[in-house]
């Protein structure tokens, strides 16, 4: 009976230690897809490509993702979130200012913040995953299913916009949803602060004046 309680602690260490090592991989995997799919582009990068960044055999990659595709899924949702940990990006720390806002205009301030956050990580992955849409079956549903989050994403703030107070006059809730859909698009970080060269404070700013002058009234 002491042997075998003696066993048994060791067999949850090595057990820890071996999820461990394969999480360790699974992130060297991510991170390596991630530089690949924005540097070469989705279609031009391969699983043999991607393992050989990661420093794993090719078979390693395969086991623990199945396919590009769902490799792309998993570097987009780590992406968004920030990490691997299964919270919805709603449920993050950082999304909470929106949740605690008492106006409707400290609701889309906070928004901005959220908006900035997302697209500091995820707007050249957009982008590659929008090139590799005429090129990749997998991407242009990929980028289907991003536009269509975006928009619920979009309706969840203009929701909690309505409950602490309203929307502009006249302004009908789907238009609404739709204008912030438009605004909350990644491309917007890309274009003004990866191309143009604005500082992510002056892009904040701007995001959440422009959003609270076409959804709310002064």
């Amino acid at each position: 009976m002491s042997d075998v309680n003696k066993a048994g602690p060791r067999r949850r260490y090595q057990s820890s230690v071996r999820t461990e090592g394969a999480r360790r991989t699974r992130q060297a995997i991510v991170s390596a897809a991630t530089r690949l799919f924005v540097d070469r582009g989705y279609a031009a990068t391969s699983l043999a490509d991607i393992a050989t960044a990661a420093g794993v055999a090719r078979p390693t990659v395969f086991a623990a993702f199945g396919s590009k595709a769902a490799l792309l899924r998993q570097v987009l949702d780590e992406a968004l979130a920030g990490d691997d940990a299964p919270v919805p990006v709603a449920q993050r720390p950082w999304f909470r200012p929106v949740w605690d806002a008492v106006s409707p205009g400290a609701v889309l301030d906070a928004y901005a913040g959220v908006c900035l956050i997302i697209a500091r990580r995820s707007a050249l992955l957009f982008e590659a995953v929008r090139r590799a849409t005429d090129d990749a079956a997998e991407s242009a549903e990929m980028w289907k299913t991003l536009q269509q989050n975006r928009r619920l994403g979009a309706k969840m703030v203009i929701e909690q916009v309505l409950k602490v107070g309203g929307l502009k006059s006249g302004l009908e809730r789907e238009t609404a949803i739709d204008i912030l859909w438009i605004f909350n698009d990644p491309a917007q970080y890309a274009a003004l602060v990866l191309d143009r060269g604005w500082s992510e404070r002056k892009f904040r700013r701007w995001l959440a004046s422009a959003m609270c002058a076409a959804l709310i009234d002064a």
